[in-house]
C-alpha cells in the first residue's frame, strides 16, 4: 500500500514506468506496464524478478531468440468469435506470423528449460496447435495473399481471368498499332482509366476509332478511349473479378469458421506473447540501468550495496560531454538500525539518498531489477509512506506545515514494523522552536512501533535524539571543506553539519553579516555538534560491544553443544566397547576352557610321556599368550612442567577435573569442588 496517492510521482516511479513502456513491442505489453503495482507477496515478487533476470541473461548472451514479429491476437480472436464475421487476408496473416513466433519461442525455452526455468513456466501447459498454421497456409502464400489455388473454383476463375487479360491485351495491341500507323495516337502508351485499358487518342481523331471515351487530359487535347471491340471482353473480365472477390470472401469465411473453435487457445497465445513482451521490456530497461537481482528477503530489511538512482544515472548518461557520475550509495536498514536520520548540507544529496531507497524498493516490489551490487539484500514492506515536497493546497486551505502534519497523523495512525517511511526535511514549514519538538515526538512514536525508514533533516534536536536512542541511526552526507563542495557520499553513524557559514562565506556573503550571525548563534551550537559526535562514538562502541558479546555467547553455546555431543558420543562408544569386551572375554574363556580340556585329554592319552607333555604345555602357553591384553600406560598430553597455579587439569587415573592450588616440587595440591588432595605431577 502506498501513501499518499502521489507517492509514485514523488519518488519518480511514474518516470520509470514510462521508460519501461518505451521498450515494449506491442500495446498489449504497454498495457501490462501501465498495470504494474507494488506487491507484497514474496513468491510473486520472486517469480517476476527471476523472469526478468533470465530474459536479461538471454539478451546479454545474445541467444537466438527473436520475438519482434507478433500482433494483437486478442482483437482478432474476439472478431472470430462473432458468427458470420470473417478475417481478411491481412488479419489472417497477423495470426499466422504471431503463432510462428509463439512456436519458435516455445521450442527455444523447451530446449533450455534447465537454464531458464522461470520463463519456461510461462507456457508450461501451453499446447502447440499447428493445425491453425496449416489451415492458414492452405489459403495464404508467404506474403500473406490468397493463393490462386486456395479452392478449385478460385483456380478456375483465376485461370479464366488470366486468359481473358491475354486476349484483351492481344486485341488492344493490334488496335493500338493500327491507330499509331494512322497517326491518331497522342504521345504515350496504353493506359488504365476507371479500371479499363484505354488508348490515348488525339481529340481531333476521336471519331475515327469506334469506342467509349472514359477520360480526357487537362488540356482537352487527348481523350482516353476504350475500343468497341474489347469492351465486351473487358466486361467479361470485370464479371470474373467480381466472381473472384466473392470466392475469396467465401474462402475467408470458411477459414474463419475453421479457426473459431481455436479462439481459447488463440487467447492463451495472446497472453503468452503479452507477458513475454512485458518481461522483455523490463529486461531491456534493467540492462540500460545496470540492474541486478538482489537477495530477496521475506522480512522488512534493506542492505543496499553501491545503489544508484536510475533516473539520475540515465540523466547523466544523456548529457553529452558531461563528466558527471552517480556516486554509489550503501545503506543498511535492519532491527538495530530501523530509521536512518540523514543530515548534511543543502544540495549535498540527502534527498537523493532517501529517494533512492524509496524508488528502488518500489521497483523491486513491482518486479523490476534494481541498480545495486548483486550481493545486496532487500526485504518486503507491506506499506510505503512518503512525505516529499510541498503539498500546500489553496483549494483545501492547507499550508505547507498543515499538509506535512496531515501526513504525520496518517503515518502515526497506520505505520507498523512492515512500513517503510520516507520523510524529506522532517519538521520544516513552521517555527523551528515548535517544529523540532513536534518532529521529535513523531519520530519517537514511529521508532517505538518498530517502523523502518529514511528521514532527512537539519534539526539538531533530532540528531541528538537519534544519537541517544536505540533503533535510530545518524548518517551524514560528506562535504569537502577545502573545496567547499559536497561529495555525495553517505557516512553512516555520524550526524552531518549544514555548513551554513562555510557555504555563505564561499558564495561571498558580506563578512559583517557572517560575524553578526556567529555572535547570534553563540557557542551552544558548537557544543551540540561536539556532543553529537561523542554520542555517536559511544553508541557505536556500545553496539560493537553488544555484537562482540553476542558473538562470544554464540561461540560458548556452540562449544557447549559440541561438548554435549562429544560426551554423548563417548558414553555410547564406552557402552559399545564394554559390550564388545564382555563378548570377547566370554569367547576367550570359552576357547581357553576348551583348549585346557583338549590338552588334559591328550596328556592322558600320552600316558604321562614327558616330551609329549612338555609340547602340549608349550602349545597351551602359546595359545593363551595370543589372547593376552597388553595395557599401555596412558600418554600425558601436556608437559607437566608447564602447569601453574590456577590451571585446570585432568587426572590420568580417574579422569576427574581439578584446579591447581599449589605446586610443591613433584606434587600438586588440587581442589575437587570443596575437597582438596595431593597428586603427583606425573
Amino acid at each position: 500500500m502506498l501513501y499518499p496517492e502521489n507517492c509514485e510521482e514523488r519518488l519518480g516511479f511514474n518516470e520509470v514506468r514510462h521508460l519501461v513502456r518505451e521498450h515494449c513491442l506491442s500495446t498489449m505489453g504497454q498495457n501490462l506496464v501501465d498495470k504494474m503495482q507494488v506487491m507484497s507477496k514474496h513468491d510473486q515478487i520472486d517469480k517476476f524478478l527471476r523472469q526478468t533476470k533470465e530474459f536479461k541473461s538471454i539478451l546479454e548472451n545474445q541467444e537466438p531468440l527473436h520475438i519482434n514479429s507478433f500482433f494483437d491476437i486478442k482483437t482478432l480472436a474476439d472478431k472470430i468469435r462473432v458468427e458470420g464475421s470473417y478475417l481478411v487476408e491481412e488479419e489472417l496473416f497477423k495470426i499466422y506470423t504471431s503463432l510462428q513466433t509463439v512456436f519458435v519461442v516455445i521450442r527455444f525455452f523447451d530446449e533450455r528449460k534447465e537454464i531458464y526455468p522461470s520463463l519456461e513456466a510461462l507456457f508450461e501447459h501451453l499446447p502447440i496447435e499447428k493445425d491453425i498454421l496449416r489451415r492458414i497456409e492452405h489459403v495464404l502464400d508467404a506474403k500473406g495473399k490468397i493463393k490462386p489455388n486456395a479452392s478449385n473454383e478460385l483456380l478456375n476463375i483465376t485461370t479464366a481471368i488470366s486468359k481473358g487479360e491475354q486476349e484483351v491485351r492481344k486485341k488492344m495491341d493490334s488496335i493500338y498499332k493500327s491507330a499509331v500507323a494512322h497517326n491518331w495516337v497522342a504521345d504515350g502508351s496504353l493506359t488504365i482509366r476507371d479500371g479499363r485499358m484505354c488508348i490515348p487518342i488525339l481529340a481531333e481523331n476521336k471519331r475515327k476509332l469506334k469506342g467509349f471515351i472514359h477520360d480526357e487530359s487537362a488540356s482537352g487535347q487527348t481523350v482516353y478511349l476504350e475500343p468497341e471491340e474489347v469492351f465486351t471482353l473487358n466486361n467479361k473480365l470485370r464479371d470474373l473479378e467480381f466472381d473472384r472477390r466473392r470466392e475469396i470472401i467465401r474462402i475467408l469465411i470458411e477459414t474463419t469458421n475453421e479457426l473459431r473453435p481455436y479462439t481459447p487457445i488463440l487467447l492463451s497465445y495472446h497472453g503468452f506473447l503479452t507477458k513475454l513482451d512485458f518481461v522483455r521490456a523490463k529486461a531491456l530497461f534493467a540492462i540500460k540501468i545496470g540492474a541486478q537481482m538482489p537477495l530477496l528477503l521475506k522480512e522488512p530489511k534493506t542492505k543496499l550495496i553501491n545503489a544508484r538512482h536510475p533516473l539520475l544515472l540515465l540523466s547523466f548518461a544523456t548529457e553529452q560531454g558531461s563528466a558527471k557520475t552517480v556516486v554509489p550509495l550503501s545503506i543498511h536498514i535492519n532491527d538495530g538500525m530501523r530509521i536512518i536520520l540523514v543530515s548534511g548540507p543543502n544540495a549535498g544529496g540527502k534527498s537523493v539518498c532517501m529517494k533512492t531507497v524509496g524508488l528502488l524498493q518500489m521497483m523491486l516490489q513491482t518486479g523490476l531489477l534494481v541498480p545495486v551490487d548483486e550481493h545486496s539484500e532487500m526485504g518486503i514492506y507491506n506499506q510505503i509512506f512518503a512525505d516529499i515536497g510541498d503539498d500546500q493546497s489553496i483549494e483545501s486551505d492547507l499550508s505547507t506545515y498543515s499538509a506535512h502534519l496531515n501526513k504525520m497523523r496518517y503515518f502515526v495512525a497506520h505505520a507498523n514494523p512492515k512500513t517503510l517511511v520516507l520523510i524529506d526535511e522532517f519538521g520544516t514549514g513552521t517555527d523551528p522552536q515548535f517544529g523540532g519538538p513536534m518532529a521529535e515526538a513523531v519520530l519517537e512514536v514511529l521508532n517505538n512501533r518498530k517502523v523502518r525508514g529514511v528521514i532527512t533533516t537539519h534539526y539538531s534536536n533530532l540528531k541528538l535524539f537519534a544519537g541517544d536512542t536505540e533503533g535510530l541511526e545518524n548518517a551524514s552526507m560528506l562535504f569537502d571543506n577545502s573545496k567547499m563542495k559536497p561529495l555525495y557520499i553517505l557516512d553512516i553513524g555520524k550526524p552531518g553539519s549544514s555548513y551554513a557559514f562555510e557555504i555563505a562565506q564561499n558564495i561571498g556573503l558580506q563578512k559583517e553579516v557572517l560575524a553578526l550571525a556567529k555572535d547570534k548563534i553563540g557557542t551552544n551550537q558548537n557544543s551540540i555538534d561536539s556532543l553529537l559526535v561523542n554520542l555517536e562514538k559511544e553508541k557505536r562502541q556500545v553496539h560493537e560491544t553488544k555484537v562482540k558479546l553476542a558473538n562470544q555467547q554464540n561461540r560458548l553455546n556452540q562449544l557447549l553443544a559440541d561438548n554435549e555431543r562429544q560426551k554423548t558420543f563417548l558414553e555410547e562408544n564406552k557402552r559399545t566397547l564394554v559390550k564388545e569386551a564382555k563378548l570377547e572375554a566370554q569367547r576367550i574363556i570359552k576357547d581357553a576352557n576348551k583348549l585346557v580340556e583338549n590338552t588334559i585329554a591328550e596328556i592322558k592319552e600320552a600316558k604321562a610321556d614327558k616330551v609329549k607333555t612338555q609340547e602340549l604345555r608349550a602349545n597351551l602357553s602359546s595359545e593363551l599368550k595370543k589372547n593376552e591384553i597388553k595395557v599401555e600406560k596412558p600418554k600425558i598430553d601436556k608437559d607437566v612442567s608447564e602447569i601453574k597455579e590456577g590451571d585446570w587439569i585432568k587426572l590420568v587415573d580417574s579422569g576427574n577435573i581439578a584446579q591447581v592450588l599449589e605446586i610443591n616440587k613433584d606434587n600438586l595440591i588440587v581442589a575437587f569442588g570443596e575437597l582438596r588432595s595431593v597428586v603427583k605431577k606425573n
